[in-house]
């Protein structure tokens, strides 16, 4: 009987391993769709990791004008407007949008915030009062050490965050020529975009292979979902903002404005942002009214909100797009957040929509029955 070495041994195992990914490789590659649209999305990506800090501005306006894109459309379908018309329309009513965030809404936010932050030490000496009272109020379940030492840990923390705001101060101070020239370069690239998108399209399709299919389906399902998803989001983030800040302006609320704005944005986040941003809706509102009437009332309110959002709102604005499950969506947030931070967070759902239609129409070779 003749023994086997461990090396031979070794050696076959490595063989039969790279005979099995060797086979997988070729069934998942066979097709010449399938290849092409590999090349088409690792060139994609690798644009985007390796120059998108450089093509920051060209990235974004990419965006803005494939958001408007929609709206052109409607405008050509309705109207029966020449796109050049649509274009321009669509363009004037985008400047106005910009032009009253930053004259309108900015000023009132960062006044709002400056209030806020002013009135922090007060609301931190509140706070510090309400949680030594406790073991006074309930010396069976809290003692005076926990809460002391919760006070300090909560001291660690906010002088951490003071220490972040002031150097994200400091780098967006340092930023001030960057952001001019996205004032100036985005929309002017907007326009162009707008403008001249059939011209780019025909321009890159010179570039790929006659026989595109499966690139081109792909498209088409992304384009279906994250078109409707995005614009259908903006919808969401607008309305949100706007009923919530009605209500928290007929309330009396402090800092309605700033509040509103981070309760609309934070539907960007599903999930993890309507926890979040309770935290600092019910603060302020406890620190304005105490354990009255009007606290109770107030995120009352605010629940019948989030709650008309959840159950009413999404399933009319995206009743057709982005069947995702739950799980997929926390990943694909931690994913893309990771990676690209809030940008990264802000499309984490449109990415994952076009990883599930990349795998839907991917070409499965077909399974010989026995």
């Amino acid at each position: 009987m003749l023994l086997t070495s461990p090396a031979t041994q070794t050696h076959k195992a490595t063989g039969h391993a790279m005979k099995i990914i060797s086979d997988w490789f070729h069934r998942l590659f066979n097709d010449p769709q399938a290849v092409i649209l590999t090349v088409v999305l690792v060139l994609g990506t690798s644009v985007v990791l390796i120059m998108g800090r450089d093509l920051a501005p060209v990235l974004a306006s990419i965006v803005i004008a494939y958001l408007l894109e929609g709206v052109v459309q409607l405008l050509r379908r309705w109207l029966h407007l020449p796109r050049l018309l649509a274009s321009v329309l669509v363009f004037v009513l985008f400047v106005a949008f910009v032009l009253f965030l930053l004259l309108g809404l900015l000023p009132m936010v960062s006044r709002q915030l400056s209030q806020l932050i002013q009135q922090l030490p007060n609301m931190i000496v509140k706070g510090q009062n309400l949680l030594l009272s406790l073991p006074a109020m309930y010396p069976e379940f809290i003692t005076e050490v926990q809460v002391l030492g919760v006070i300090n840990a909560m001291k660690a923390e906010i002088a951490t965050w003071g220490q972040s705001v002031l150097s994200w101060s400091l780098a967006a101070g340092m930023g001030v020529i960057t952001i001019t020239i996205y004032v100036v370069l985005v929309p002017l690239l907007v326009f162009f975009f707008l403008k001249d998108k059939e011209i780019i399209l025909n321009w890159l399709h010179g570039f790929l292979p006659h026989d595109h299919t499966l690139a081109q389906q792909v498209w088409r399902e992304v384009d279906r979902q994250m078109g409707n998803y995005v614009r259908g989001k903006f919808l969401e983030v607008l309305v949100v903002w706007a009923a919530t800040f009605l209500a928290f302006a007929l309330m009396g609320l402090q800092f309605a404005m700033l509040l509103a704005l981070m309760v609309g944005l934070s539907v960007i986040v599903p999930y993890i942002g309507a926890v979040v941003v309770t935290v600092p809706v019910a603060l302020v509102a406890f620190f304005q009214w105490g354990w009255g009437s009007e606290f109770m009332w107030l995120l009352g309110i605010y629940l019948i909100v989030q709650g008309l959002d959840g159950n009413v709102l999404v399933p009319l604005l995206f009743s057709e797009v982005v069947d995702l499950h739950p799980i997929a969506i926390i990943v694909a947030v931690l994913v893309f957040g990771g990676l690209w931070g809030f940008w990264g967070v802000f499309f984490a759902i449109p990415l994952a929509t076009v990883v599930q239609s990349i795998l839907k129409a991917w070409p499965r070779p077909v399974v010989e029955s026995l």
